[in-house]
Formats: structure tokens, sequence, C-alpha cells
């Protein structure tokens, strides 16, 4: 009697396995329309708002390359002939005086006014060094921002006598080859026939005419004196101190 009713009242074993099929852990193939993976629309504002981000931080630099170049008065002429496109700084170890290695590279986070002569320094690169070091002092509080840099493109000896002038300038030794691969004259003359500037981000980025001379360097001063005002927002005296690792 018991067996009878208790088959009557429990259902049957199909009825009882079918509800088991639980879809618990299956998963969708494919995201459903609102989530936030598959909305185009948030993945453009994401791209858009890092886009802005660079912006933002890169204005400063942007902003003062194109009040030099792009947005000048009418009428105002460099004096020095601008380098385009811009040529980094080489990537070479030079040597100082003493030996010591030197990448060029490490010179960025200033302007470099350079010279180029053999070690021997003849009266011309005399005069060229003299006319650097007093374009730098004109320059008054912001002659910190500026660096004379004379890169030797031999192996010769320098004068003894010049040394004491040299105290505050960086001297290094670069091949002639590396040199020439880098600057490069107006045409007819010699690399050593011109004052070359390079940008606090290490572009050759200006060369002065042949023949510079005191009568001449004020032009020279006011090239000078133009790019560190629209540069003064983001370039500040000395270099960068290292990463520390």
């Amino acid at each position: 009697m018991w067996d009878s009713k208790l088959s009557a009242s429990a259902p049957s074993a199909t009825r009882t396995d079918e509800p088991l099929g639980l879809t618990v852990h299956e998963v969708p193939l494919s995201l459903p329309p609102g989530a936030v993976g598959a909305d185009p629309a948030l993945i453009r504002r994401g791209r858009l708002q890092m886009l802005l981000l660079f912006l933002v931080c890169a204005a400063p630099v942007i902003a003062s390359y194109l009040a030099y170049y792009v947005f000048r008065p009418e009428g105002r002429r460099n004096y020095g002939d601008i380098i385009e496109p811009q040529r980094p700084l080489p990537a070479w170890v030079a040597r100082g005086l003493d030996g010591t290695p030197v990448d060029l590279r490490s010179l960025k986070g200033q302007w470099l006014l350079l010279v180029v002569a053999p070690a021997g320094c003849d009266r011309a690169c005399q005069d060229k060094l003299y006319l650097q070091r007093q374009l730098r002092e004109a320059l008054g509080k912001d002659k910190d921002r500026v660096d004379r840099v004379w890169l030797i493109s031999d192996e010769g000896e320098v004068p003894p006598a010049l040394l004491p002038a040299l105290a505050q300038a960086t001297v290094l030794r670069v091949p002639a080859d590396v040199l020439s691969r880098w600057l490069e004259p107006a045409p007819g003359h010699a690399l050593e026939d011109h004052f070359y500037l390079v940008d606090p981000l290490g572009n050759w980025m200006m060369r002065f005419p042949a023949g510079l001379d005191l009568a001449s360097a004020t032009k020279a001063r006011r090239d000078l004196e133009r790019l560190l005002r629209a540069s003064a927002s983001w370039d500040q005296p000395g270099r960068p101190a290292p990463a520390q690792h």
C-alpha cells in the first residue's frame, strides 16, 4: 500500500531529471549590447582623453617653437639659418681633455653654443672662442641656460695658455667624420667657419653665418634672446638630475 502511494505521489524520473539541466555555468559567446567592453563610444572617449593629456604636457614646448618659427611678426628675420629638419645629437661617446668618456646625448637639457676646431686652435679659432664667451655673457641673467662647447676634431694638444679661459666651457674630442655626419657648413665653407646652436631637446637647429665678428655678434645675440624668451616657460637653467635606479 505504501509503495503504491509513494509511486502515485512522487514525480516521474523523467520529470525529475529535466530541471537539473542547469545553465548557471554557461558563458555567453558575446557581450550584450549595453556592456562596457562592447561600447565603441567609451573606447573613443578614452583615446581622446589620452591625446588631450599628451597635448597638455607638450603644449609649452610646441607653443615656444610656434612662436619663434611660425607666428613671427612681418619684417622680422633670423640672422642665423634655421636647420630643417633638425638633427639630434649623435649617439657617440666623446672624450674630455683628460680622456673621460662623455656621451654627447648627455649634453641635452641646456642650449649649446658650439664651436668646431682642431686642438691647435689658430688665431681665428681663439677669436671664435673669445666671441663665444662674450655672446654668452651678453645674455645676462639667461646666460646660465646656455653652455659653451668646443668640439675638437683631431687628436692634437690644446695650447696650455688656452686652458684657463676654457674652465667654464665643455671641451670634447669628437672625430671629424662624426661631426661631418651631424653638422653641415654653408656651401663653400668649412665646419670651423660657423657657430652652431643646439636646443635643450638635443637638436641642432641653427647655424650662424661664417665670419661672425664683434660687429655682427649683436644680430646673433638677438636670435639667442628671442629663442630664450620663447622657451622660458619650459626651459630652466641646468640639466635635469639623472634618474636614480
